[in-house]
């Protein structure tokens, strides 16, 4: 992998890290929200006005008003900054106000310009800021004239540390008045915006301070004193001393720190090896339109990160790394670097590994053209920045290795590898083959307690995903739940965001597993003489089975959308809707009349078993990724063998494929699709008023009762008539109901009313509204079925039984008195 004519040394402001000496780059930082700043305000006297006449009534008492929260930086300033399209003034420090002069407690100290009783200079501000200014300093300003920013490019002042004379400059729209003066101080040594200014303006690059973050000679008095600690004061103290300030108070701000020491970092210019963003960012933004990003709010932070990042800086100067294989001329100090000694540098690397670098003398490191002048070359010591090197890995992996595809299908990570692993891999991949290296990019939150604290060894939140499977010490507070209870928990919940988990939470994980289980329990029981040669044809399924077969074919469309779009919490939603509750509550319901009573060989429970067996077989392969362990155990325990497309009989769960679209299973009629979606509504309804005869002690199981119903929709009433007297047994209104008889009347008189004493309504725009009553059941109670009928007492040989089970009833034929007597014998 070669980023060829984007890589160049330069001296810049990087991220440096005092406490680990080295450069950052921005994913190796964090920011503190508690961080507290030393601010302060001071004042830069202008020698000369650049508009001829502008300032001369108030010279040579006018100063620039700056604000920073970097007090360090004032040695390296080289210039002030104005935004030309804001408007300044000069303002009049008069009195003190006496109710602000003393606010802000001890930590806020007036400075000697405010202070001390010598004549107060004049100030410029933007004219937005004055109001604040006023009620920040505690002191009455006044304005006395007021002017456009442009006016004050070329501006001279005296540099408050050194002497030298400075100019005013234009600087850009990151000059605003939403805080400070207007007015920046501007370091091009020590900042991102200053050292964009100093090089539009052809600044010097000033930073006087060394590796370990202490003022260097360049610094003058300042030298030795740490920037973030005595040199800070130190500043401040210098400018107090010599007129310059005029309040110094704690600042408290968003601050960058080292990720690995938790130390502040400062804002400094060193030599860094840099690539140039520039040369390739519109195809990484381009290229970025092409990857799909989950969650899709992904792609705009990227592109803003993108949009608006500088160049990287790829050298870090630690003591452990990947070496970047450059030699520097003793004298000069200038790189070598060419095709030749990568190359070289390169073979060794493969043969040895990058530790080579260190321990092997640069003679032998150098390619044979330059040996006999290895004495005048010495090895770099920098190291690659690790984001390079974790952002090259698909240069090593994906695009080398047998098996692996370029670009991945997916990168997996949280949601701050944005501005680390996500966008180097992205950078490195654009400036090398021109392509982004992933398809898709998956961001996810972090997990934290019950409560939504970060968990920490220390406040003993942790919680050990081992200890989630296997168990605890006291498996009473620490049970083993598995390794499908611990996933399904990870499909639950929405990982894009932060994530709760905590012992109260698997617990409710672990009985919806448990439920699902004896879902699955459920099929596999009452398939256990079931063989695939007994499949009902779909065409001759009862309506309730094809509609069976219809939510099922959506549910697993659902599904596997869930999958496509990794979003696997609605797959968790789905199963907990469809796979515990839909299906118990209705179909498995309804189905037992059919599996229990209508005998082994009957052709509805033949159906019923169709139906059932491919409920079974789609659910274990929707399963499969999220509880691959249960999948397993469910195929193990099948009770038929199922054929693959190859003709070979599936061994495991996970030799099956996703289920192919069955379009005949979603070719259910609109209408009737919804009209039985409201009979399972209807459904429900009918079971509240069951409910209360049951509480009203009329009867005691729902087959004790009789349902009747009124429509006034025409429509309605012929489809409830068509189910009342379907034909077949698995259709009628009573089975689906779980009553013993189901009457549709044809009206509604008041004595009927009266005649009912539970009843209610229920209304639906597709049916209008549907009167329902519910009675004790009409007839006598069969012993097997528990059903109410009329023709109960019609057989001698069963008189307790009803028709239907009569005819399932295997009678073995009474032997004769001989046999009988043979047999004793």
């Amino acid at each position: 992998m070669v980023m060829r004519g984007y890589i160049y040394r330069g001296r810049k402001p990087v991220h440096w890290s005092p406490s680990s000496r080295t450069a950052l780059a921005e994913a190796e930082l964090e920011y503190s929200e508690n961080h507290v700043s030393k601010s302060i305000y001071a004042a830069f006297k202008i020698t000369s006005p650049s508009n001829s006449g502008l300032l001369d009534e108030f010279l040579p008492n006018v100063c620039l008003a700056i604000w920073t929260t970097t007090p360090w930086t004032i040695p390296a300033n080289a210039v002030v900054a104005v935004n030309p399209e804001l408007s300044y003034a000069v303002v009049e420090l008069q009195s003190l106000l006496e109710s602000e002069s003393t606010s802000g407690g001890k930590q806020r100290k007036l400075g000697s310009i405010l202070s001390s009783g010598n004549e107060k200079p004049f100030i410029i501000v933007a004219s937005d800021l004055v109001s604040v200014l006023e009620s920040k300093w505690g002191v009455k300003l006044v304005i006395r004239k007021s002017f456009p920013g442009s006016v004050l490019e070329y501006c001279r002042y005296l540099h408050p540390v050194n002497g030298n004379e400075c100019s005013v400059v234009i600087g850009g729209d990151y000059i605003t008045t939403e805080s400070g003066t207007g007015l920046v101080h501007t370091a091009p040594g020590h900042g991102q915006e200053d050292y964009l200014t100093g090089l539009k303006y052809g600044l010097p690059i000033v930073s006087p301070v060394d590796d370990e973050g202490n003022f260097t000679a360049e610094a003058g008095q300042f030298s030795g004193l740490s920037v973030l600690g005595a040199g800070n004061a130190a500043v401040v103290k210098y400018l107090d001393e010599h007129v310059s300030l005029i309040l110094e108070e704690p600042y408290k701000h968003k601050y960058p720190y080292d990720w690995r020491s938790k130390e502040p970092t400062i804002f400094r210019a060193t030599e860094q090896w840099f690539a140039s963003v520039d040369g390739f960012r519109d195809a990484a933004l381009d290229a970025i339109k092409r990857v799909t990003w989950v969650p899709s709010q992904g792609e705009n932070r990227i592109v803003n990160m993108i949009s608006g990042r500088s160049d990287w800086c790829i050298s870090r100067q630690r003591t452990w790394g990947v070496p970047i294989p450059v030699f520097y001329h003793v004298d000069t100090q200038e790189p070598l670097i060419t095709e030749k000694t990568i190359e070289h540098i390169k073979g060794i690397v493969s043969e040895k590994g990058s530790d080579a670098w260190w321990y092997m003398p640069t003679e032998e490191l150098l390619p044979e053209k330059y040996r006999d002048k290895a004495s005048e070359y010495r090895k770099g010591t920098d190291t690659m920045d690790v984001w390079f090197d974790s952002g090259s890995s698909w240069a090593a992996v994906s695009a080398k290795r047998d098996g692996l595809n370029f670009p991945a299908d997916v990168y997996l990570e949280g949601s701050d590898q944005h501005r680390g692993w996500f966008q180097s891999s992205l950078l490195t991949s654009i400036a090398t083959t021109g392509k982004a290296p992933y398809s898709s990019v998956i961001t996810h939150g972090f997990v934290l307690d019950e409560e939504g604290f970060k968990m920490s060894k220390s406040v003993g939140n942790v919680v050990d995903p081992e200890k989630v499977i296997v168990g605890g010490k006291n498996s009473k507070e620490e049970p083993p739940y598995g390794a499908d209870v611990l996933r399904l928990w990870v499909s639950s919940v929405d990982y894009t965001g932060d994530v709760l988990i905590g012992s109260q939470i698997l617990r409710q994980m672990s009985d919806m597993y448990r439920k699902l289980r004896g879902t699955m329990r459920f099929l596999l029981a009452n398939l256990h003489d079931w063989k695939p040669e007994n499949s009902v044809p779909y065409s001759d399924l009862p309506k309730i089975d094809q509609y069976a077969l219809f939510q099922l074919e959506n549910v697993v469309a659902s599904m596997k959308d869930g999958y496509d779009n990794y979003q696997f919490y609605k797959i968790y939603q789905t199963l907990q809707r469809f796979a515990i509750v839909g299906l118990s509550n209705f179909y498995f319901d309804v189905a037992k009349d059919r599996l229990y009573v209508g005998g082994r060989v009957s052709y509805t429970r033949k159906s019923c078993q169709t139906v059932l067996a491919a409920h079974l077989l789609y659910l274990v392969r929707a399963i499969a990724p999220i509880m691959p362990h249960l999948a397993e155990d469910i195929w193990q325990n099948l009770p038929f063998q199922h054929t693959l497309e190859d003709g070979s009989v599936a061994k495991f769960a996970f030799d099956l494929k996703w289920p192919d679209k069955n379009e005949e299973w979603r070719s259910v009629q609109k209408d009737d699709v919804d009209f039985l979606g409201v009979i399972l509504e209807l459904r429900s309804e009918v079971n509240k008023i069951l409910e209360s005869a049951r509480t009203g002690k009329l009867i005691g199981a729902s087959l004790d009762a009789k349902v009747y119903l009124h429509a006034e929709n025409p429509d309605t009433v012929s489809k409830l008539k068509e189910l009342a007297s379907a034909t077949n047994d698995a259709d009628a209104l009573h089975r689906l109901f779980i009553t013993s008889q189901v009457e549709i009347l044809p009206s509604l008189s008041e004595e009927t009313k009266l005649g009912v004493s539970y009843a209610g309504k229920f209304s639906d725009p597709r049916t209008g509204e549907i009167w329902i009553g519910a009675t004790r059941a009409d007839g006598v109670k069969c012993e097997r079925c528990w059903v109410y009928t009329k023709d109960v007492g019609s057989f001698l040989d069963h008189p307790t039984l009803c028709s239907r089970c009569h005819g399932v009833i295997d009678l073995q034929p009474q032997a004769s008195p001989a046999t009988a007597a043979a047999a004793v014998a």
